[in-house]
């Protein structure tokens, strides 16, 4: 084979290799790392109570309490009823709790399980699992602390107790924040 004929290759290998790249980045819905400091990526999922399908879009302008588990982990289960506390106490603040199942089972039955437990946030269903991969998350639960803005503020890893007097602190300066003065209970 000639040089010229082996530059050919070259270029083509190149230029195929950039084609797949381009294509890559086009299809990728987040190339950035989802962090404190980050916007909140947007998603769509079905409110299990509704059947309705919300975006986190509809919480603008909100503190906002995003917590990824699945009705098989237990420590989500753990977890649930601090949130279900905190969600009592700083609801009429404007906290807003977001718990996504991405259990590949139906609606229905997450539905059943949340029920069953008493829990009166919001609670949706991503049963594509494209919530996790968009928040990059590395398991369940996983959470995020989202700002008035649409920015992550804090991001937790593993199971929490949401009521903790630390954890409320943070929820009223965000609250109080949004209001523009600062919220103090002394917990």
């Amino acid at each position: 084979m000639s040089q010229k004929g082996q530059w050919i290759i070259v270029l083509a290998i190149v230029g195929l290799l950039g084609g797949a790249l381009i294509a890559g980045l086009a299809l990728s819905p987040t190339l950035e790392p989802v962090g404190v400091g980050s916007k909140a990526p947007e998603f769509q999922a079905v409110d299990v109570a509704t059947g309705d399908t919300v975006g986190l879009n509809q919480y603008q302008g909100e503190v906002v309490l995003l917590n990824i588990w699945a009705t098989w982990c237990v420590p989500c289960e753990q977890e649930m009823p601090s949130m279900q506390r905190l969600h009592e106490e700083l609801a009429d603040s404007g906290l807003r709790i977001v718990a996504v199942s991405v259990d590949d089972g139906s609606r229905e039955m997450v539905r059943s399980w949340t029920d069953e437990r008493g829990l009166t946030f919001d609670i949706l269903h991503d049963q594509s699992g494209r919530i996790s991969r968009l928040y990059q998350t590395t398991g369940v639960p996983e959470s995020f602390v989202i700002d008035t803005f649409g920015i992550i503020v804090e991001r937790e890893i593993g199971w929490r107790e949401w009521d903790h007097p630390a954890h409320k602190a943070l929820f009223r300066r965000l609250l109080g924040a949004s209001e523009g003065r600062v919220a103090d209970d002394g917990s």
